[in-house]
């Protein structure tokens, strides 16, 4: 913790441009006040107006815009001297950027830490002629876009930098933002878009030579390497051809001992620009749309031999299919050392690569660890240059002794405890692992972390464990989502064969996995992240506490396949949120947008929390079960009278049915999930209101779910869902 006198209470964000909204928008998600300032209080205004319509949201809830006061540089950069952090964040121009740093110098307060976020101009060049307090306090801190999204954040500090403000500001975008920070030297674009763009030119030198067409470099490129599926050419598109060659022309400029003509593109670039071809926000780049004489929307790609598009081809490249499912660096591995085309591509663009990061690595960097997280963290490679080069045997020796573990002791403890060997048991859908101290892990690590037979045996066995031989147990997972529910496909082989009895064990099975967590010996806490919905849900409304991700999109989305929440989701939402409330986050299948609005949803209750940074999860879920063992942890008594409407309620919820119907806001199955769930939620055939068990809720939720699988209109939904990834409202 830093001392009190270098806490950071408050921000002020100078520009409401593209990066200073979105950077204003993450410190007021974090809960704090910010002040944003910019030529003028209106220009301000504007900027943050532009970035509550960016898609993705830079905001985590609406409400977070209300922690935002703007200004005018003029008139206002005086109240800039009541902020802890001042973040400089106007155009990549020097001049301007210094000019507005003196300015900053005249009113902040002593001890204030000041920084800029600039893609890689030089820091101290910035701070040069400034006050040594100021320069004692200054520092580069570049955000990766969207801020809110990209974890990355490359910490710069000067050679007058205080070594305090550094673990001040460090910490805090770690604990506070939820940034994962590498350490980068002042030398221009730092690490990341250092090296990205050197391997980038590499790529479009093979374009232009003429041996791969446009999709074949992306299906090279991509999901095949396990890198984002936008590939290269597309990611170019959405990001601007015209910024891309702007920041590698002011690279290049700036590099020393000659570097900067590597950094040159090919002459059909510079005819792109000229023709104005610069990506999506001009309606053609490498890729463009267009309309079919059907009316439909075709896309076509650009030949740059003969700059003219042409109907996008399929790919036909086998040893991207045959190495698909060998683990990652066995795949490089493998793709490199062939002799096809693939092999070719690989081998002409790789090794240049790699040996050029190799080179410069303790010119921009402290450690070739940070450079390979930065290339993880900054631009989602699986595999960071280090790793990679060691993955393909590139070099006379390997980079590393040991292969990239965790960035620190609370980081990613669920790797670490692997890597220690500490797994207690293991199947495909889950492991048991000791994270030490007395606490259990059930780590969920299936595709998609889909909850089948293998996954819930695990949990149940987890809660066994945990309450024998442990303190308290933690739920995780493994992947970027912490669970898409049930496993779909088992489900709809099932109802195919009409092998009802096999569903009904199937529920039964979920239904003893939630109450044996909810019921637990020892403290469950649950720690969701990204994707939880349906029956991972369901596992989150069960434990005793929740220390969920800030990026936690939870939801009950049953509704979506036709069905109803059967693994105690109905119920739970009754207990929380009543009949009408419940009806209608269950009927809607309502699914937070972040952490935060899941409280508003009742997903998550006042005794929860959140963590702002992903890598830290897993240790604060551990560090909340420890609390519930020093705090006397009691399992909670099972309640046998629930109060319920009866028959008043269920009309009241199929009176809306049946108005949603008649509006055509609904369709006919719609209706016929609603009415099986008002019928849960009023209590059943009761005449009257009265009360009933859990496990009578309980057994309603199974009946209904049952029956929900043999309508025809559900295994519809469920076939649409599998085959598309989208719900199908029939």
């Amino acid at each position: 913790m830093p001392p009190a006198s270098r806490r950071i209470r408050s921000a002020a964000v100078l520009g409401a441009g593209t990066m200073g909204a979105q950077i204003a928008a993450h410190l007021a998600n974090a809960g704090y006040p910010v002040l944003v300032l910019d030529m003028s209080g209106q220009v301000a205004r504007d900027g943050l107006e532009r970035a509550k319509r960016l898609k993705p949201d830079p905001f985590f809830t609406p409400d977070a815009v209300g922690r935002i006061q703007t200004g005018g540089f003029d008139a206002d950069l005086p109240l800039a001297a009541e902020a802890d952090w001042i973040i400089e964040a106007i155009i990549e121009q020097p001049d301007a950027k210094r000019s507005l740093v003196e300015r900053v110098d005249a009113v902040r307060r002593q001890g204030s830490i000041v920084s800029s976020n600039t893609s890689g101009l030089s820091i101290a060049a910035l701070s040069r002629d400034r006050s040594e307090d100021f320069k004692r306090h200054w520092l580069g801190t570049h955000f990766f876009n969207p801020p809110r999204y990209l974890p990355l954040l490359e910490l710069i500090p000067t050679e007058d930098t205080d070594p305090g403000v550094i673990a001040t500001v460090r910490d805090f975008v770690d604990r506070r933002l939820g940034k994962n920070v590498v350490m980068a030297k002042d030398t221009p674009g730092f690490i990341a878009n250092h090296v990205a763009l050197h391997g980038l030119v590499r790529i479009f030198e093979a374009l232009a030579a003429g041996d791969y067409t446009v999709e074949e470099i992306d299906a090279m490129t991509g999901a095949a390497i396990g890198r984002p599926k936008s590939a290269t050419f597309r990611t170019v598109d959405i990001a601007g051809l015209d910024i891309l060659v702007h920041v590698a022309h002011d690279l290049a400029a700036r590099l020393p001992n000659g570097r900067g003509a590597q950094f040159h593109f090919p002459p059909f670039v510079e005819e792109m620009l000229a023709r104005g071809w610069i990506g999506e926000k001009a309606g053609r780049g490498f890729y463009e749309r267009r309309r079919n004489d059907a009316g439909e929307t075709d896309i076509w790609a650009l030949d740059p031999r003969t700059m003219e598009y042409r109907p996008r081809r399929g790919v036909q490249m086998p040893s991207l299919e045959a190495t698909a499912s060998l683990p990652l660096p066995e795949r490089m591995r493998k793709l490199y050392s062939g002799k096809d085309r693939v092999a070719q591509f690989f081998q002409a663009t790789l090794p240049p690569s790699l040996r050029y990061t190799a080179e410069v690595a303790p010119e921009i960097s402290y450690s070739i660890d940070d450079i390979d997280r930065a290339m993880r963290w900054g631009y989602g490679w699986p595999l960071g240059p280090f790793e990679l080069a060691d993955a393909i045997g590139f070099g006379d020796k390997p980079f590393r002794e040991a292969p990239l573990g965790p960035a620190g002791p609370e980081l990613e403890i669920l790797r670490g405890a692997r890597d220690r060997q500490r797994v207690v048991a293991s199947n495909a859908g889950a492991s048991l692992i000791d994270l030490d101290d007395g606490v259990l892990a059930v780590s969920l690590h299936s595709k998609m972390n889909a909850l089948g037979g293998d996954a819930l045996n695990m949990l149940q066995r987890g809660v066994r464990e945990a309450s024998q031989n442990f303190a308290a147990l933690v739920v995780a997972a493994e992947g970027p989502h912490f669970s898409a529910g049930a496993n779909l496909m088992l489900l709809l082989l099932e109802a195919q064969e009409g092998n009802w009895d096999e569903i009904d064990a199937m529920v039964r099975s979920f239904q003893r996995t939630t109450l044996a967590l909810r019921y637990s010996d020892v403290p469950v806490v649950v720690a969701p992240f990204g994707m939880t919905l349906g029956g991972g849900c369901e596992i989150v409304l069960h434990g005793d506490r929740v220390q969920a991700a800030a990026e936690s999109y939870i939801g009950l989305v049953e509704v979506g396949v036709g069905l109803i929440p059967a693994g105690g989701g109905t119920k739970e939402m009754l207990l929380r949120l009543g009949p009408k409330k419940a009806f209608e986050t269950i009927g809607f299948a309502k699914t937070s947008a972040c952490a935060g609005d899941a409280f508003g949803l009742g997903y998550l209750r006042s005794v929860d929390a959140w963590t702002m940074n992903r890598d830290r999860l897993e240790f604060d879920a551990k560090q909340e079960a420890l609390r519930r063992v020093q705090d006397g942890y009691q399992p909670p008594i099972k309640p046998t009278a629930i109060p319920v409407g009866g028959d008043s309620v269920r009309a009241a919820l199929d009176l809306g049915v049946h108005l949603a119907w008649r509006a055509g806001r609904i369709s006919d199955h719609d209706a016929v999930i609603g009415r099986k769930l008002s019928l849960i939620l009023s209590g059943g055939a009761l005449p009257h209101a009265g009360k009933l068990s859990e496990d009578q809720l309980l057994d309603l939720e199974r009946e209904a779910f049952l029956s929900l699988c043999g309508e025809p209109k559900t295994l519809e939904r469920i076939q649409h869902t599998l085959k598309t990834g989208k719900t199908l409202r029939n």
